[in-house]
């Protein structure tokens, strides 16, 4: 942002070349020059200007647009063909998206012709004129999102037919017999589409995979896995090459890097925590000053490129976390045994060493290959209790060892000082507009069988922010040093764009029926106010709702060569570096710090820009079967509470009914607006309600009601509940 005016500078807009295209796309028969853009971008420094003359040079030498005078350019009219990606509704109906359009473009069901969520597509778009609402028809695929499937096969006496509980897929699959494999009927399965002949209803397909029964808790977990791509096991050729690597500690190796086995070093982890990625050491100067190193596995070291356990590792991009299991990035000979920090164990690391004062300013710094000695393993909650005791006692109940221990002086010192600096770390963050999302994460209480017991709500305490904030130091000063090298290199930042404004106007819709808004001055009131807004719900029962609204306007953080900074922790450079065993671009930005540190040249660009691509498409995938795990947890934990009532508050309001959450448990449920019996609603959209025709009484977001379970579907990890009454 520009401080004088709170508007966007050139540096934090990369995106020009699309908001540019869209702002001449709006008039096609107009020409505009670079004044009259950056007065539509709200722009009016000298550097901005300078970078929109260099993107309407760039947009022209890629014949989107051209220029029809000195200065002057507008878009090159082309016929109505637009290639985009298609969003299909749960209506049979999707939406065209595209680069190049302002608006979304809909597509009836009709004008599809065999287009699927996601794909790539060549659309025609008809009546283009004002005033009139734009639709499509999809008249090529260009590439299919998906080829593989998870569904329940239905098997008749000469083919069979797999439905998916997924509501965007319109069709079922055709599977001719002798494609049928060893699948039954009833089973789960995985199905490769491989032809949708011209006269079909149907895509064509055959059976790869049966993954067992419905509702089955395995089969559930591996359908997710399957739904998304996602892996469960490693090759074999992987696994053996993985098992035949050199995980012993050498002289001559250690003698190649900084020997730090002597300096106090612990970890702090979560209590089942296998992978130990990151470790601090900790001591004091003769200077008065502390010198703090954050240890990181020195993955790179075992993950040589051009291997097959090098490119497996790169393909999973990431570890997957499902409720009852990690599937892992790497093979566990790696992820849990050599690369892992345990205690009392010498480790290869690749670490930043910070010198820092008593106002947590850094002093001086250091990166570079290291050798460590983990003195103590600690769980979150025994370093909580250190800071909270002050004490050196770890009682039993807190204990990893359900056994009473006393902590020596020095790691308690330690433990507190860290503490102390990190706190100091974390008020200077928000002091510049970082965002604090400390959103309540739900947990299971597992039994041997992995059913649910139990729920319960993982809340951040200052152990955890000891890590956090030294987590983020590192990633920020490693990508400082590199980012502000002069030419310029090639580097993998973790980037985060502003708040969408529409989303942030939506936000402030469903938040001010609570009784809070937001700021929209500049850029700092925008985050003041929303850390004032997720400070202020805390422990109220709109706070998951509001939580998971806020968390929705922001843009989704991903990784890139290219550097904007990152909005929701306010800095001008970061990047992962500090979790190489589950994430694969930290594996990349170690690679690189240690090229740029022996002396070497900028890296390609092109190809590190695709590697996060990659990564950043792989963490989507990740996220969204780690939500899918938790869904059906939660699903299957409400199977056995059928009988009770529950008090919810309404968390969504359609034309259909209303979504309710539990409040003891945060599970989701949908009432449906024909079902309830006290009167006749109807959907306001004005006011997020339904309002009832003969009481008008009204249902609105954030009203406490009593719901009961009426039906729990493990495989669509669907709740559906019945409304009995509001809490007034």
């Amino acid at each position: 942002m520009n401080k004088k005016n709170g508007k966007p500078s050139a540096k934090k807009e990369k995106d020009f070349s699309g908001k540019i295209y869209k702002i001449l796309a709006k008039d096609p028969n107009k020409a505009f020059n670079y004044k009259q853009i950056a007065a539509a971008l709200q722009l009016n420094d000298t550097k901005s200007r300078n970078e929109i003359i260099k993107e309407l040079k760039i947009l022209a030498s890629q014949e989107r647009v051209e220029e029809t005078e000195r200065g002057k350019y507008r878009v090159i009219s082309k016929a109505d063909y637009i290639e985009g990606t298609i969003d299909m509704t749960s209506r049979k109906t999707a939406y065209f998206v595209s680069p190049d359009l302002e608006d979304d473009v809909f597509i009836p069901t009709n004008n599809l012709n065999k287009a699927l969520d996601n794909d790539k597509v060549k659309v025609y778009i008809y009546n283009r004129r004002k005033g009139r609402r734009p639709e499509g028809e999809v008249v090529e695929i260009l590439e299919r999102s998906k080829t593989e499937f998870v569904g329940v096969i239905d098997v008749q006496k000469n083919f069979a037919f797999v439905s998916t509980a997924n509501a965007k897929m319109y069709t079922d699959i055709f599977i001719p017999k002798n494609k049928l494999g060893e699948a039954e009927h009833g089973d789960v399965v995985l199905v490769k589409m491989v032809d949708w002949p011209e006269k079909a209803d149907s895509p064509f397909g055959e059976v790869i995979k049966v993954l067992g029964k419905p509702g089955e808790h395995n089969t559930e977990m591996h359908a997710i896995l399957a739904e998304y791509g996602l892996p469960s096991d490693f090759p074999a050729d992987v696994e053996i090459f993985a098992q035949n690597i050199d995980t012993e500690i050498h002289p001559e190796e250690i003698a190649r890097r900084r020997d730090m086995r002597n300096v106090l070093t612990f970890t702090i982890d979560p209590k089942d925590a296998k992978d130990f990625d990151d470790a601090l050491s900790f001591q004091q100067l003769e200077n008065g000053n502390y010198e703090v190193g954050v240890h990181i596995a020195d993955v790179s070291h075992y993950l040589q490129e051009g291997t097959p356990l090098d490119a497996e590792a790169y393909n999973r991009a990431t570890s997957v976390y499902l409720v009852d299991r990690v599937v892992p990035m790497l093979p566990e000979v790696l992820s849990n045994f050599a690369c892992s920090l345990r205690p009392h164990e010498e480790k290869y690391t690749f670490s930043a060493v910070f010198e820092l004062n008593n106002k947590a300013e850094v002093v001086n710094q250091w990166f570079g290959r290291t050798v460590i000695y983990s003195d103590q393993r600690f769980a979150y909650e025994e370093a909580q209790h250190i800071i909270e005791t002050k004490g050196n006692t770890i009682p039993a109940e807190t204990s990893l060892t359900d056994e009473a221990y006393t902590v020596s002086e020095p790691v308690k010192e330690a433990t507190l000082k860290l503490n102390e600096l990190a706190k100091i770390l974390r008020r200077k963050r928000m002091a510049k507009g970082a965002i604090s999302f400390d959103k309540v994460e739900v947990k299971f209480h597992l039994n041997e069988n992995d059913e649910p017991t139990g729920v319960y709500f993982k809340i951040a305490k200052d152990a955890n922010h000891l890590i956090e904030e030294f987590m983020l130091l590192a990633n920020r000063k490693v990508a400082e040093f590199i980012g502000k090298q002069k030419p310029e290199k090639t580097f993998v930042y973790r980037i985060h764009d502003e708040p969408d404004e529409d989303k942030l106007i939506n936000l402030q819709t469903v938040i001010s029926k609570f009784g809070y808004s937001i700021n929209f001055k500049s850029k700092d009131t925008i985050s003041k106010s929303l850390n004032n807004l997720l400070g202020e719900v805390q422990g109220k029962k709109e706070q998951n709702l509001v939580d998971t609204l806020a968390i929705r306007t922001m843009s989704k953080a991903k990784y890139s060569t290219q550097n904007i900074g990152h909005y929701g922790l306010a800095f001008d450079y970061y990047s992962h570096f500090t979790s190489p065993i589950r994430r694969y671009p930290d594996v990349m930005a170690h690679r690189l710090l240690q090229h740029y540190l022996d002396g070497g040249k900028s890296a390609d660009e092109e190809k590190y820009e695709e590697m996060c691509q990659h990564s950043s498409s792989m963490e989507s995938l990740a996220a969204n079967a780690e939500r899918d795990s938790i869904k059906y947890m939660q699903v299957k934990y409400m199977l056995d509470h059928k009988d009770q009532e529950f008090l919810g508050v309404v968390s969504g309001v359609t034309e259909w009914g209303i979504y309710v959450e539990i409040v003891e448990n945060k599970c989701e449920g949908m009432c449906r607006i024909r079902e309830i019996k006290e009167d006749y609603y109807i959907f306001d959209e004005k006011q997020y309600a339904l309002v009832g025709e003969v009481t008008h009484n009204i249902i609105q977001l954030g009203d406490e009601v009593y719901v009961k379970v009426k039906n729990a579907d493990l495989v669509k990890k669907q709740l559906d509940f019945t409304y009995l009454r509001k809490n007034e």
